[in-house]
């Protein structure tokens, strides 16, 4: 049983964090109370306090359809391990002058970390092996690779040079059996988290801001599919390169 001067406490924490970390809803909140700042408190608690503080659950996303074969039935390749599958994508924003810039996002679906944030006004399939070059000299090869079909990913030089290294790729295609949810996912979190919340006045700015969410992302932010675990915290990382 919390005393009066806990529960003052702990109603402080619970609000220093919901305005910390806008989106999070009260589970998400509960883990880091519980990770973090060192309560030991279940989730029932921190949402009646959140409900009589007046704090707003976030909605729920809305359902994502799957990727139908023809003859009706669903395929998916689901990581099995560490470095089993990544995936990538592009996500686009804009700084206050209106000019446009990229994110090129890759993760690892298994542990759900952010290997790679690269923000540039363009990105190029040259672009894309870089970044994964880097990736693979200090992580090492993935066997598959998930991607979108666009031009920066399905370009041949993108395939032959992935092929020679003996990585698997899987491109969604139409009529392919290959879903990318998982970065979907991912970006839409970094969207909702971050960029939508953000005003990026260059792209100097967003460069920082968007490194420093992959890292809290990766480090931080509990996960619901990691039992509200971050994918990579930091004690992991410490003594490692990033």
């Amino acid at each position: 049983m919390l005393s009066p001067s806990d529960e003052k406490q702990l109603t402080g924490d619970i609000i220093d964090l919901a305005t910390q970390y806008g989106r999070y809803g009260y589970r998400r909140i509960t883990a880091l109370l519980n990770n973090n700042r060192g309560w030991r408190v279940n989730h029932k608690r921190v949402e009646r306090i959140w409900r009589q503080e007046g704090l707003k659950v976030p909605e729920k996303q809305p359902k994502r359809r799957r990727l139908w074969l023809n003859d009706g039935s669903c395929v998916r390749l689901r990581p099995e391990h560490k470095d089993h599958v990544w995936s990538y994508d592009f996500v686009m924003d804009r700084t206050t002058d209106g000019k446009a810039f990229k994110v090129l996002n890759i993760i690892d679906e298994y542990t759900r970390e952010c290997l790679a944030t690269l923000v540039e006004r363009k990105l190029k399939s040259d672009d894309v092996i870089d970044q994964l070059f880097n990736l693979f000299v200090f992580r090492g090869i993935p066997e598959h690779i998930r991607s979108d079909n666009g031009s920066e990913f399905t370009a041949r030089t993108v395939r032959k040079w992935l092929n020679r290294l003996g990585v698997r790729t899987l491109f969604i295609e139409p009529g392919s059996p290959w879903e990318n949810g998982y970065i979907e996912s991912f970006n839409g979190k970094m969207r909702d988290e971050l960029l939508d919340r953000e005003i990026f006045d260059t792209l100097a700015e967003a460069k920082v801001l968007i490194n420093q969410w992959r890292r809290e992302y990766n480090q931080i932010r509990p996960h619901s599919s990691k039992n509200y675990r971050p994918p990579a915290p930091e004690a992991i990382l410490t003594g490692t390169t990033r």
